[in-house]
């Protein structure tokens, strides 16, 4: 399915004036407002191809029809969804879920749509088909030589996999880990997957990141081997300068200061990207904002002074990675990537020179109110104005609605359709 460009600026006719209006009273609160603007046209944010249809718990999945059943769907979606927003200008592809059959089509519809192939995932979480090892008891920590050797061929094909499809880094999230005390040798494990890890990053391509993820808990209850930002910011280390760390936001114990995390990896220059979602509990995989948005503003604001300051960190891959147990996926991503604009709008008005001056004379209640006067800030109008130009939906949420897309979807794919891959 494709998004007329004519229907959205039939959508946007009807909300110009109001749009207008609310626009002319925020400029004239916030002042200068073009560079804003266009910061926000440039932010673009990748689709994780996983996050495309109902994602479901161990109790159950409940699909709401018309999901993607196929690479090509897939891509179609994220094409909706940058068509009504002009943000999501990536896809996440997630291997061996989404292994293309036709390289150059795929391609070239990604390129009719104006997508980019971001980040490629590798999967040593789950047993594949006709696997001759299994990941049971771990993968790239694995105590089997021959496991370890299984777990880092799979990375090297994904490398494979994303250098055709142009795609520049490799994610590499681990599940390995012990459930009781005693039932590994927490060493040896993260030896294992420091050694394993330097086999993979020696195949990277010279201009290719490899960007290393951590997760304190979870399928693993007991230990995790690459449990924290620390043990993650160090297997980067032991692996080169192109090894990144990145931070999933659900990937923290509750009440963790992730912005200091953020702060501290832009200063050693090791931040390599972000996975956005949001928690009440653990890696809840919500929709961004929708649970702590003052938090998700506070790690902005340290993500715009590092990209302000840091030249040493590179340019940070962005990728929502959410799951939509009740939610349509697509109204999800939408709310998702208006969340992030939003925070990251707020962000940008934040006076850096003032907050370090209060900074430096220790005046707590000026640092306060500088930060709550920013985030008190109304910037929706900005973020209707940056995608009024460049010929997005003004409210992108409410023209996929009045533009009946899901039940589009459904008459073209059929109510009881599955994502692949989930």
């Amino acid at each position: 399915m494709l998004i007329d460009s004519n229907k959205i600026a039939l959508h946007n006719e009807d909300l110009i004036k109001s749009h207008t209006n609310k626009l002319v009273f925020t400029a004239s609160e916030i002042g200068e407002t073009e560079s804003i603007i266009q910061k926000l046209i440039d932010f673009q944010i990748a689709i994780p191809s996983w996050a495309l249809g109902t994602g479901g718990t161990r109790f159950g999945r409940f699909p709401g029809g018309g999901e993607p059943r196929s690479l090509e769907q897939k891509i179609e979606d994220v094409g909706i969804l940058h068509a009504l927003t002009q943000t999501a200008g990536a896809v996440s592809l997630h291997i061996p879920w989404d292994v293309p059959e036709d390289y150059n089509a795929i391609k070239q519809l990604a390129s009719s749509l104006d997508i980019k192939f971001d980040a490629v995932n590798s999967n040593t979480f789950q047993d594949q088909k006709n696997a001759k090892e299994s990941y049971k008891y771990g993968s790239l920590s694995n105590t089997s030589e021959a496991v370890r050797q299984q777990a880092i061929q799979h990375n090297l094909d994904v490398i494979n996999i994303g250098n055709k499809l142009g795609s520049k880094s490799l994610t590499v999230w681990l599940a390995d880990g012990s459930c009781f005390p005693g039932q590994n040798n927490f060493q040896t494990a993260l030896q294992n997957t420091e050694n394993s890890l330097k086999d993979i990053y020696k195949a990277l391509p010279n201009d290719w990141k490899m960007l290393i993820e951590y997760k304190p808990y979870e399928p693993n209850f007991y230990s995790t081997v690459i449990q924290d930002w620390g043990t993650s910011f160090m297997l980067a280390n032991a692996c080169g300068e192109k090894a990144y760390s990145l931070v999933d936001l659900g990937h923290h114990l509750p009440n963790s200061n992730i912005e200091q995390i953020v702060s501290i990896l832009m200063l050693k220059g090791k931040l390599g990207g972000f996975h956005f979602n949001d928690s009440k509990y653990g890696d809840d995989d919500l929709t961004v904002g929708s649970i702590k948005p003052y938090a998700l503003f506070l790690i902005f604001n340290e993500l715009v002074y590092g990209m302000q300051n840091n030249p040493q960190n590179p340019d940070l891959a962005w990728m929502i990675d959410a799951s939509h147990n009740i939610k349509d996926p697509l109204e999800d991503l939408i709310q998702s990537l208006e969340a992030i604009q939003e925070a990251y709008a707020k962000a940008l008005l934040v006076d850096q020179n003032e907050l370090k001056s209060a900074q430096q004379e220790n005046d707590v209640v000026k640092c306060q109110e500088v930060l709550q006067a920013a985030y008190r800030t109304d910037v929706r109008p900005l973020l209707q104005e940056a995608r009024l130009k460049i010929g997005a939906a003004i409210n992108p949420l409410q023209a996929y609605r009045s533009l009946n897309v899901r039940e589009e979807l459904i008459k073209e794919r059929g109510k009881h359709t599955v994502a692949t891959g989930l």
